[in-house]
């Protein structure tokens, strides 16, 4: 259960947080993303302030941020989905190690589900680690169903990840 969790978005302000919780998430679970930890730890502060930008500003993007106390233990991105505006993605889904099987990748995924009914999107997309059981069970707990569509991750060449889809 989550008890004493507080999900909210990612202040325009918290550049320095946001650069903090994706690096701390790279550095987790380095075969979960698309970049790597060195990757993402050698851009500099400008990138940070306007990836912070698309994510704060009205219209744009969205990162919900997990907090147990004062402690970030999970992230999110809700994303405008390029080839189609009438959908949305997650991205970025990271939960801190000691903090999992508690729910609170479940209240992440909500938000973002939540933020894109308020969008007005039709389906959300995502892309999953195949080999992780544990978050592919928790995309399809959350209604996200494999499209069949694999492809092998860029930052790691023996591993795939899967298309997984909703509907809104």
């Amino acid at each position: 259960m989550i008890a004493q969790i507080r999900i909210r978005a990612l202040a325009p302000n918290e550049s320095d947080l946001h650069r903090a919780v994706r690096l701390g998430a790279l550095q987790d679970a380095p075969d979960s993303f698309g970049e790597t930890f060195a990757e993402a730890a050698a851009k500099p502060m400008t990138f940070w302030e306007e990836l912070t930008r698309s994510v704060t500003e009205p219209e744009r993007h969205v990162m919900f941020l997990a907090f147990e106390r004062q402690d970030v233990v999970g992230c999110v991105y809700g994303l405008v989905n390029r080839q189609r505006s009438d959908h949305g993605r997650v991205g970025g889904m990271w939960v801190n190690p000691v903090a999992r099987r508690r729910g609170i990748g479940q209240a992440l995924l909500e938000a973002v589900i939540a933020w894109s009914r308020r969008r007005g999107f039709k389906g959300l997309g995502l892309w999953a680690p195949a080999h992780s059981p544990a978050a592919l069970a928790l995309y399809a707990k959350a209604g996200f169903r494999e499209t069949g569509i694999r492809q092998t991750m860029p930052t790691y060449p023996t591993r795939e990840i899967v298309e997984m889809v909703r509907q809104l």
